[in-house]
């Protein structure tokens, strides 16, 4: 192994509490010079504010070293997009579509794609009707998922992510989503190009057995299982089998 690709949201940080041990560790690559990307399906907030709140919990980190599905998205966009894309993510993500043409907010027609991202409370049936009425509308449209995580772990509790609304889409438009984040393929191939590293030489670290162990195995990579954030006992027992299962992330310099 040469390289590392980390998860933030339940690996680094439990929502607003950082865990125990992630800010010397991610000193420790950092001092070794260990190639390593931050790669996340956060998708409520963008890259700028990501920095900010590692900063908070003593990471340094610049945006160039996050991959996020909504850089992924606007990375896409700008080179596929052939009219307005009807964009459903959180406001404090908007920025990183700032070069996208827009879907006006109330529209139900005339968007090329629909782009789902974490909405949060702000998810009603009025929003997930919109999207739906949009594609309807469109054959042609393009069903856009920023990553497929099923849920959380937010500070009240577990909570929703972008995965079932996406199904929800998916199931009443019979259109496959394109899906630009975890556990995509090409989303962890995207962070092993910024790497400049082989995928069969990187090590993923995350919590998610599906979205991050299963996904980065897929690409060709190493996938460690954390014991935090929304780990549970039962993921050991499934189909998908970790290279290593380590109880946090102040773990990975000793296994390393």
């Amino acid at each position: 192994m040469k390289g590392i690709l980390l998860d933030l949201d339940g690996v680094l940080y439990d929502s607003e509490t950082p865990i125990d041990g992630a800010a010397a560790t991610v000193h420790w690559m950092q001092t070794r010079e260990i190639p390593h990307l931050f790669i996340t399906n956060t998708t409520s907030r963008g890259r700028a504010a990501l920095v900010e709140k590692l900063r908070r919990f003593g990471i340094r980190a610049d945006s160039s070293q996050i991959l996020t599905p909504c850089s992924a998205a606007a990375e896409w966009l700008k080179k596929h997009e052939n009219g307005p894309a009807a964009l459903f993510v959180n406001p404090e993500a908007l920025e990183e579509f700032e070069q996208i043409a827009r879907l006006p907010e109330e529209a139900e027609t005339g968007a090329s794609c629909v782009v789902i991202g974490d909405l949060g409370d702000a998810w009603n049936f009025h929003e997930l009707n919109r999207a739906f009425r949009i594609l309807h509308s469109n054959a042609d449209a393009i069903l856009i998922a920023l990553g497929m995580t099923r849920f959380w772990r937010a500070h009240d509790g577990y909570r929703l992510d972008v995965a079932p609304f996406v199904s929800a889409l998916e199931r009443a438009t019979e259109r496959r989503p394109l899906v630009l984040g975890k556990p995509a393929e090409e989303f962890f191939l995207a962070g092993a190009e910024r790497l400049g590293l082989p995928a069969a030489e990187i090590a993923m670290f995350g919590d998610d057995i599906e979205t991050d162990i299963a996904g980065a195995q897929r690409a060709g990579m190493k996938g460690v299982l954390l014991r935090t954030g929304k780990f549970r006992e039962s993921d050991l027992h499934g189909s998908v089998k970790p290279d290593a299962v380590l109880d946090s992330i102040q773990d990975l310099p000793g296994w390393w």
